[in-house]
Parts: structure tokens; C-alpha cells; sequence
């Protein structure tokens, strides 16, 4: 095994075990005894043991102790699973999640994928009888930044058109950079652009929480202009100072159907200097195949102007095999949700394997993304995926951290950067 093979990241604390806060769902008095022991002796004994949704519920709406943790038989009379799920996202609840049940393992990818749809947080699946082994390994990913929030303060802000619109005008709007890294050798392929709100009074807001709101206000394109901009600025001065790295953009359905898109990138490229080829374009597969025609007509154009163009979270449409046989791409990003635990999971480990063969014989690079740990990146070299992305490698940084962090990189690695020309 090589030296890139069995890198680790720094351990991350996890949380205290003794003031961890514990439900447990199940109608069998039985498992609630026997997961109370194992967790016991693993150190968490704030453990509730709960033999209805409703029992369980009325812990985690209590104000007095926060749960940092569910584990969630899916079967069971009464309120079943799926229906707790749903209340779960009804107040908020701002633990992790831990399916454990009989259920055949479909039914159980099924019931992980609608937590994450919810986006709340699901470690894992427990197949019955549970392995206190198993149990081990899935407690020891619970972390601080999963759990221990408040469900008192759980409340998103909302912002109004106008905010968002002095947002774009006093320059708030800021890019955050997450590395792609080649598997096979680690070195440094590009930064994807991640677009964040620098808010005077709240901090860095996250885009799920403006996003929504520039679509239904029409300022989808304004916001694309202010990343590709400053995405292409950044990549310049990367340049001037010695570090080729290549800067993905993601591009909105509005860019899409603007036949004058390719000419204004394009203009773009040319007054900061840069070379479009240093440019990838990503977009969501469910955006391509509205008004086709305008689409082909704008990402040919890209296309011919050099500009690369990806296909971002491949997988999770419903005409992923014509957008394919009919529009440029050059990449194919493979979703984080059939990457992440695919070393251990037959149907992600079909879908990322078929998606990269597929892939690769029609010339495309493929990006792994959502690569949490050692296991998913090692299962994605043996499939021979051309590059990765993830926390395991790194969490989206401002562009001041860039430089240090492929410094770091490189003596974790024993790597460098590599333009992507």
C-alpha cells in the first residue's frame, strides 16, 4: 500500500460519550435492552429507551436535553419509520439518524436516501441482530458538528429580494473553493467554486438558504456572473503567483436558455486573462433536458469556445443516457449518494462502477464526489475514477487558504498541484 493509499485525516473529536444524548426506537423490549447494553459498554448511558413514535417524539421536542441521536427500527405497529422521519423534519431535529432493522437492504437505502432528502443526518444502517462491532464503527463517525443543536435554535433566517439584491451590489457574495484531486497520484486538478453570503450581521450563510430565493426573484444569472467572475480572477492570480489550478463553476437553468451565455463567458475569460479550458461549467443533469434545443445551441457554443463542460450529480435524473449521447461533456461527476459507503454496499457499488465504465468509453473524465473516508477513496481508485472530491479530502476553504492548504496536501501526500491544461 502506498503512502496516498493510507493517508488519514487528522482525527476529528468526537463527541463525549457520557453526556451524548441517546433514543431508541423499537417495539421489541428486547432490542431496546440489548442496544442500551451495547451502547453502554461504549460509554453512552444517556440512552431513552422508547417503544413508540410518540414516546420517542415527545424526548426530542423536550426543551431540557438535546438528542444527539435516533436509532430508528423502521418497522414497527402504529408509527412506522418513514412516518417518524417525517415528524422529525416537522420539529427540526438536528441529531443524527441510525436505521436499525430486518428489512432487506433495498428497503433500508430507501429509507437512508429519504432522511438525506430531508436533509437531516443519517449515519448508517444496522442490519438485526446487531453486531456491537457494527454499532462501534457508526457511533465513532457521530461528531460534534452533526450533533448538539439546539432544536430551539434550529430556525433558519429568511431574507427578503432586497437584501439579496444589496448583497450582489456591495460585493457580499464571496466564493469558497473545494480541491479535486487526481485518485491515482493525489496531485491537485482544479477547485470547484462554491458561492457562500458574507452577511454583515449573520455571518457566512450557506446558499440553500438564498439560492431558493434568487430563483424566484430572476437573479439566478447575477449570481452566476458574480461567481464566474470572481472564480476567474482567483484562478489568474493562482496563476500569476505559480499555481496553475484549473476552477469549476456551477451554472444555473437561466444561463442555460441565454443564447448570449457562451459570448458573455467568453468575454469574461478574455478581460481577466485567462484561458476558457482552465473553466469547467458544471450542471445538474435534471436542468439539461428543458427547452433542448436553446441548451444544445448555448453548450455547443461553450464547447467550441473551449470551455469544459461537466455533468454534476450524475445518476440522480431521469435521462441521463441521452444527455450523454447528445450534449458535450466533458466530465461526469458521479453523486455523492451513490459514492459515499459503496465499498460496502452492492447497489451504490453497481451504479458508480457502471457510471464510470460507461463514462470513460465515451471519453469523459469521471469525479467521484462526496469521498467522507479512507474506504471511499480506496474503493473509488480500485474502480480507476479519475479524480476526487469530498471532505476526506477537503471542506470548501476561502481562496486565502488555498496556497497553505496544497502546501499541506502535498506533505500528506507527498504531492503537488498540477494544471489541467
Amino acid at each position: 500500500m502506498t503512502a496516498l493509499q493510507s493517508m488519514r485525516e487528522a482525527p476529528m473529536k468526537a463527541l463525549d460519550a457520557a453526556t451524548t444524548g441517546i433514543v431508541l426506537l423499537d417495539d421489541d423490549p428486547f432490542m431496546l435492552k440489548l442496544l442500551t447494553h451495547m451502547l453502554a459498554q461504549l460509554g453512552y448511558t444517556r440512552v431513552v429507551a422508547c417503544d413508540s413514535g410518540e414516546k420517542a417524539l415527545t424526548r426530542v421536542r423536550g426543551t431540557h436535553e438535546v438528542v444527539d441521536l435516533i436509532l430508528l427500527d423502521i418497522n414497527m405497529p402504529g408509527m412506522d419509520g418513514v412516518e417518524f422521519i417525517r415528524q422529525l423534519v416537522e420539529c427540526q431535529y438536528g441529531g443524527s439518524v441510525i436505521l436499525v432493522s430486518g428489512e432487506n437492504s433495498r428497503i433500508l437505502e430507501s429509507v437512508e436516501r429519504l432522511i438525506e432528502a430531508h436533509r437531516l443526518t443519517a449515519l448508517g444502517c444496522l442490519q438485526k441482530p446487531v453486531k456491537p462491532d457494527e454499532l462501534a464503527s457508526l457511533m465513532s463517525t457521530l461528531k460534534p458538528s452533526i450533533g448538539h443543536r439546539s432544536l430551539t435554535c434550529a430556525i433558519q433566517h429568511s431574507y427578503s429580494a432586497e437584501q439579496l439584491h444589496a448583497a450582489i451590489s456591495h460585493g457580499q457574495l464571496v466564493n469558497h473553493y473545494q480541491p479535486k484531486v487526481a485518485i491515482a497520484t493525489g496531485e491537485v486538478v482544479g477547485m470547484e467554486s462554491l458561492v457562500r453570503w458574507q452577511h454583515p450581521v449573520d455571518g457566512l450563510i450557506f446558499p440553500d438558504q438564498f439560492l431558493g430565493l434568487a430563483a424566484e426573484e430572476g437573479l439566478l444569472t447575477q449570481v452566476t456572473a458574480v461567481v464566474l467572475v470572481a472564480a476567474m480572477r482567483q484562478a489568474k492570480a493562482w496563476e500569476q503567483a505559480g499555481h496553475g489550478i484549473p476552477v469549476a463553476v456551477n451554472i444555473s437553468m437561466d444561463d442555460l436558455i441565454a443564447l448570449d451565455f457562451p459570448d458573455t463567458a467568453e468575454a469574461l475569460a478574455v478581460s481577466v486573462g485567462i484561458a476558457p479550458q482552465l473553466v469547467t461549467l458544471e450542471l445538474t443533469e435534471g436542468q439539461v433536458m428543458r427547452q433542448l434545443s436553446t441548451v444544445l445551441d448555448v453548450l455547443s457554443r461553450l464547447s467550441l469556445k473551449r470551455f469544459r463542460l461537466s455533468i454534476d450529480d450524475f445518476g440522480t435524473g431521469h435521462s441521463s443516457l441521452a444527455q450523454l449521447r447528445d450534449l458535450p461533456f466533458d466530465e461526469l461527476k458521479v453523486d455523492r449518494g451513490f459514492v459515499r459507503g459503496a465499498s460496502t454496499d452492492g447497489t451504490r457499488a453497481a451504479i458508480c462502477g457502471a457510471s464510470l465504465r460507461m463514462a470513460h468509453q465515451l471519453r469523459m473524465q469521471v469525479v467521484g464526489e462526496g469521498i467522507e473516508d479512507q474506504d471511499d477513496w480506496n474503493f473509488l481508485s480500485h474502480l480507476g475514477c479519475d479524480v476526487g472530491q469530498g471532505y476526506f479530502i477537503a471542506k470548501p476553504m476561502p481562496a486565502g487558504d488555498v496556497v497553505d492548504w496544497i502546501s499541506a496536501w502535498g506533505a500528506r501526500t507527498g504531492t503537488t498541484y498540477l494544471v489541467n491544461g
